[in-house]
């Protein structure tokens, strides 16, 4: 029994002392893998600090954070307040909260970060994930590590690259900042912010812009599809552009709808009624050259820029056009705006096919030949030292080139000398409608495509000669010097010695020996007798008529006035043309009524106009009203 004992404690020592090295082994181990842990945070927390520090830039303080800017298109708006065009380097513009539908912001959620409301701007459940794939495997997409607070820093601040640590080192800076700005801002707050910075593919920034491009409608009526649309996007707004890819657009549409109906947003039944309905986009692309009076917002932005210069933001910089979002309000009517460029387009098209008619070839390839020395190619390419004959060799060579046709842009193979001839045969227009007694433009149409033909033939430095059309005012001055409306005039030719014997001629051969009133004269636009009235009124008489009715180009001291000899712009002509309908009074043309900053304060007014000037009496210009009249029921202008 003895021996029995001593046999089995012999055995349970040997088992202690076993289990006793074998312990002292894991203690070992485990407190080099504590050890290990232990340096691993101890290096973690070190890093944070020194992000925390600054060592790897400045981190946005809260104060910072409550001043959030980015860049904002600057927007046009009509005097109905449609949305004229945008002058942007990003296309941007920001929505407010009170726009945002909740199916919109319940789409957001329940796609890019469904435990939104939970989380303080960092999702701990996500944390461990985001560790493993984006530091320790550098994956630049981490699988939906990132909050939607943590991405709209992202948005605000780009990553910068810092090596081997540009992961981690971006990473730890996006979670500080996005822990700030949750102090900052609430939920509701934070989800607008994103929405009003997130890109949207197409050089598109900004939920406002994305519903206006795709689906031609404000934020604040986007459908639940529509808006799973645009938040489908957000995942690779290239590879499902709705635009570009409507098929899988759809499908991710799709997929944004499943998510919303998993989080119980909607019902089983809804998520069938949605998903069965197309996509049907509305897509309009307002540039610098597309949407409504473009030639209009070009020739305000020089005006704008000059603006900009004068005005100085809270900061003491002056404010930018391109980023500062202001908004532009202006006197266009949009209604008479579409139907301006609708009239010129239809009118041209139908002048265009007459002018084909009777073109003459070799004329039109010495005027090509003419211009063609003054293409940006064409001088490059001498500069470089290359013959006349290169060049021209070089010109003639086909390639791929856009082309402006009556039907739409077209692609074709043409050389740039073709496409020069080309689009010089077409025949250009203006268009300009002015209220009379305001001044105020309501319609501006320069041309007839801006993105290819950018002479605006509107503005006052575009200058023509205006033929007849200042006939009415030699007539209007006429009547100011007391010549009778009921006087007749004879049409007989007369011979100008002082100016080379210059004889006027009628259009009609059998006018001459006639004699005209003033209305018949008008109405038949006999040149004769506008130049006898030019004579009878005076000269200097008229041109001081023509400049108190807002001609500001210079008048040729010569008979041949009188039959629109002088280089005027449309602009000027239209504004002197109103007096007649304003009983006399001058206005100044006005087309800007307010400028705001982004929040909608209203940083000048343009209200009160200069008061109008007297520049007729009352009597000429009723008398004038009504020989116009004749003009368009029987005369010359019968055509209308």
């Amino acid at each position: 029994m003895k021996e029995t004992l001593k046999k089995l404690f012999g055995n349970f020592r040997f088992v202690i002392t076993g289990l006793r090295r074998r312990f002292t082994h894991y203690g070992r181990l485990l407190r080099l893998i504590l050890f290990s842990i232990g340096g691993v945070l101890l290096s973690m927390v070190l890093f944070v600090l020194l992000v925390l520090a600054g060592l790897f830039g400045r981190i946005p303080d809260k104060e910072d954070l409550k001043n959030i800017s980015h860049q904002i298109a600057t927007e046009v708006y009509s005097a109905d307040s449609v949305l004229l065009g945008r002058y942007y380097l990003q296309e941007r513009s920001t929505v407010r909260p009170a726009d945002v539908p909740e199916g919109l912001k319940n789409a957001l959620i329940s796609t890019e970060d469904t435990r939104f409301y939970q989380h303080h701007g960092i999702d701990t459940k996500s944390l461990f994930r985001v560790l493993i794939k984006s530091i320790v495997l550098q994956k630049e997409s981490a699988g939906g590590g990132s909050t939607l607070t943590q991405q709209l820093v992202k948005n605000i601040y780009p990553r910068r690259s810092y090596a081997l640590l540009s992961m981690p080192i971006n990473k730890v800076k996006e979670m500080i900042i996005a822990r700030r700005i949750e102090k900052v801002y609430s939920k509701d707050e934070i989800i607008v912010l994103y929405l009003n910075t997130i890109p949207f593919g197409d050089n598109v920034y900004g939920v406002k812009t994305a519903a206006e491009r795709f689906f031609s409608v404000p934020v604040r009526q986007l459908s639940l599809d529509q808006s799973a649309v645009l938040v489908g996007m957000l995942k690779a707004t290239h590879r499902y552009n709705p635009r570009l890819f409507p098929e899988r657009a759809k499908q991710r549409r799709d997929v944004v709808l499943g998510q919303l109906a998993k989080y119980n947003f909607i019902t089983p039944d809804e998520l069938s009624a949605y998903t069965a309905k197309p996509l049907q986009l509305k897509y309009q692309r307002i540039s610098h050259h597309e949407g409504l009076a473009p030639y209009f917002r070009a020739f305000i932005r020089a005006e704008l820029l000059a603006w900009c210069k004068e005005h100085q933001k809270r900061d003491g910089t002056p404010y930018n056009l391109y980023t500062d979002g202001l908004k532009i309000y202006t006197t266009i009517d949009s209604h008479l705006q579409r139907f301006a460029e609708q009239s010129v387009r239809e009118q041209m098209v139908v002048l265009q096919e007459k002018f084909a008619k009777q073109l003459n070839k070799r004329l039109m390839d010495q005027i090509t030949a003419g211009k063609i020395v003054h293409l940006a190619a064409y001088k490059i390419l001498k500069k470089d030292g290359h013959a006349h004959q290169e060049i021209m060799a070089a010109l003639k060579r086909p390639s791929l080139k856009k082309v402006f046709t009556w039907t739409g842009m077209k692609e074709k193979n043409i050389s740039a000398y073709d496409s020069l001839l080309h689009h010089i045969k077409f025949l250009q227009a203006g268009l300009l409608a002015l209220e009379p007694a305001s001044g105020n433009v309501k319609a501006w149409v320069g041309g007839i495509d801006h993105k290819f033909f950018q002479y605006d033939h509107v503005k006052e430095t575009t200058k023509r000669q205006i033929g007849s059309t200042f006939k009415p005012i030699v007539y209007a001055a006429a009547l100011e010097q007391g010549i009778s409306p009921c006087d007749y005039v004879s049409a007989r030719k007369t011979s100008y010695k002082n100016m080379e014997d210059w004889t006027p001629e009628n259009s009609g051969n059998d006018t001459y020996d006639q004699k005209y009133s003033m209305e018949g004269g008008l109405a038949g636009s006999v040149n004769t007798v506008s130049v006898k009235l030019l004579e009878q009124a005076g000269i200097g008489n008229t041109i001081r008529t023509a400049e108190r009715m807002g001609i500001r180009s210079e008048l040729p001291k010569v008979p041949s006035l009188a039959l629109g000899t002088a280089s005027i712009s449309m602009i000027e002509m239209v504004n002197a043309y109103a007096v007649f309908a304003n009983r006399g009074k001058q206005i100044a043309p006005s087309y800007i009524t307010a400028i705001t900053d982004s929040r909608g304060q209203v940083l000048e007014s343009f209200d009160n106009p200069v008061a109008p000037v007297a520049a007729l009496s009352p009597e000429t210009s009723d008398m004038m009203v009504h020989m116009l009249k004749r003009v368009i029921n029987e005369g010359t202008g019968a055509g209308l």
